[in-house]
């Protein structure tokens, strides 16, 4: 799950695996051509975003430093707001859960359909007919279609 700073628009993703190929392919899918930096916590599948993408990166560190000291967002330009944090895409899993356990269990065969049905109504300002159908996978019409 990928969640926009400024935007707060929240991409979800299904993939067979959850390594460091999977990690910048979404990455990669997510980030739009006016992001700054990526924040995340210093897991090592986002280790060659950087260089990979060619978009800053920066961390914090969750696990214990060598005082014992755990971080969870960072001021690294001294301006007194903690910009290097990542607590708002890993809070934004927990609708996600809430949303699937309604269902009592989905299969895995059609959960990518549970899930971009939540992405898209996490994102929805309000519900319109374009919404209903995306949802519906109903095409629109072609102009000779119309006539």
């Amino acid at each position: 799950m990928v969640k926009g700073r400024r935007t707060g628009r929240v991409r979800c993703f299904v993939r067979k695996s959850s390594g460091a190929q999977s990690c910048l392919e979404v990455v990669a899918a997510s980030i739009g051509a006016k992001a700054l930096a990526l924040n995340t916590d210093e897991w090592g599948g986002y280790a060659r975003v950087e260089s990979k993408i060619g978009i800053a990166h920066r961390t914090v560190r969750h696990g214990r430093d060598e005082n014992g000291r755990r971080e969870w967002a960072r001021d690294d330009d001294g301006d007194g707001i903690r910009e290097v944090h990542c607590n708002g895409c890993e809070g934004a899993g927990a609708p996600l859960r809430t949303f699937l356990r309604v269902f009592r269990g989905v299969h895995k065969k059609h959960l990518a359909e549970y899930v971009a049905t939540f992405e898209t109504m996490t994102n929805a300002k309000r519900i319109t007919g374009e919404i209903l159908r995306r949802m519906c996978f109903i095409q629109e019409p072609s102009q000779s279609e119309d006539t």
